[in-house]
């Protein structure tokens, strides 16, 4: 079992133990997201902790547009218990990059796509490739995605 599944079961049995249903409602719909992408495909198989690390990400994902959702139909009680969720799930994964460490990350690939020959918005493409790599599971698709469209318009 890898490192952060256990630590996930874990702090499942914590929160069990001190009766947090918050914590331990979103820590079970997380291990079975978890579970259910080791059973899909041809065969069962045991995820590392960077896919554990991707499910927890898109699991975080789904509470922050839950919770938008909520707050835009004017369900607030809701939208507090979705966001409080992801907060929980944002626990478990890589602090974030800033903007700042983002925008040197993609100015750096901008140049390096540049020099390979990709101008204006049509080396979106041939910069997202040199980009992703680098900032996987430490920045958001979309802020990478705006980040670079910015910096090729300038």
């Amino acid at each position: 079992m890898t490192t952060l599944k256990s630590k996930l079961k874990e702090d499942l049995h914590t929160a069990m133990k001190a009766r947090d249903e918050l914590t331990s409602s979103t820590l079970r719909l997380t291990l079975t997201a978890i579970t259910k992408e080791e059973v899909s495909g041809t065969s069962a198989r045991e995820l590392s902790d960077d896919e554990v690390q991707k499910v927890i990400a898109k699991e975080a994902k789904k509470r922050r547009e839950a919770a938008e959702a909520f707050a835009q139909g004017g369900r607030t009680e809701q939208a507090e218990r979705e966001k409080a969720e992801g907060e929980l799930l944002e626990g478990y994964l890589p602090k974030q990059l800033t903007d700042d460490e983002l925008n040197v990350i993609v100015a750096s690939a901008v140049e390096e796509a540049k020099a390979a020959g990709a101008e204006g918005p049509r080396a979106m493409g041939a910069v997202m490739k040199i980009v992703n790599p680098k900032v996987a599971g430490l920045a958001e698709g979309g802020r990478v995605a705006a980040a670079v469209k910015k910096l090729l318009a300038d």
